[in-house]
């Protein structure tokens, strides 16, 4: 088989096994069993471990093997990483809401978007060319700890950003440099079963 062939051929892999993370981790609709996934897991490792020249660091196989780090490194933010106010009456709500409308400098009515506050660990995730660089915790807003090795095993984060339009938007290409800021945080569902694996080895967490 020749390199061409063979690198589109784990490319592909690659891609169906990133495609069945999304749905699983990120959609909560899996398609395939877990077995199903592992097997595809396996088929890839072992293209790539019989071709090293090959491997990138992007794969869905450098999410494990290398263990998350214990002792970080400092990084410095861009632009402060700042915290979201509290509300705690209707009162507050408003002031809120005038002082937005005061920035904007309008007096008509504000659509807004309102979603759930996710109580997590805040990260920022720094991309470059589309592929994951770095990852650092807020830590006091101007300088935070550098948390990549450790991000790298969470599945729902990308470790390389793709457009899942149909038909990719020249208008709107994926950025050469950008940053994602967020909560990264366990469903409970996923934090009973780890208690629960932990549990059977002996170990426990709260």
């Amino acid at each position: 088989m020749t390199d061409t062939v063979m690198a589109t051929r784990i490319a592909t892999l690659r891609d169906e096994i990133r495609a069945h993370a999304y749905r699983y981790h990120v959609l909560d609709d899996p398609l395939v069993s877990d077995a199903e996934y592992d097997q595809l897991m396996r088929a890839l490792r072992a293209l790539e471990e019989q071709h090293p020249e090959l491997q990138s660091p992007d794969s869905p196989t450098q999410r494990v093997g290398a263990p998350p780090a214990n002792h970080f490194a400092k990084v410095r933010h861009k632009e402060p990483m700042l915290s979201l106010g509290n509300a705690f009456d209707e009162n507050d709500l408003r002031e809120w809401r005038d002082r937005i409308a005061r920035l904007l400098g309008t007096n008509a009515a504000i659509a807004y978007v309102v979603e759930p506050k996710i109580d997590g660990l805040a990260v920022a995730l720094a991309y470059e060319g589309g592929r994951l660089t770095q990852g650092a915790t807020r830590g006091d807003g101007e300088t935070g700890e550098d948390v990549t090795a450790n991000l790298r095993t969470v599945n729902s984060i990308p470790l390389a950003l793709e457009a899942r339009d149909p038909v990719p938007n020249p208008q709107s290409p994926i950025p050469t440099s950008i940053e994602v800021r967020g909560e990264v945080y366990m469903r409970i569902a996923d934090f009973e079963r780890l208690n629960e694996r932990l549990a059977n080895a002996g170990e426990k967490i709260a």
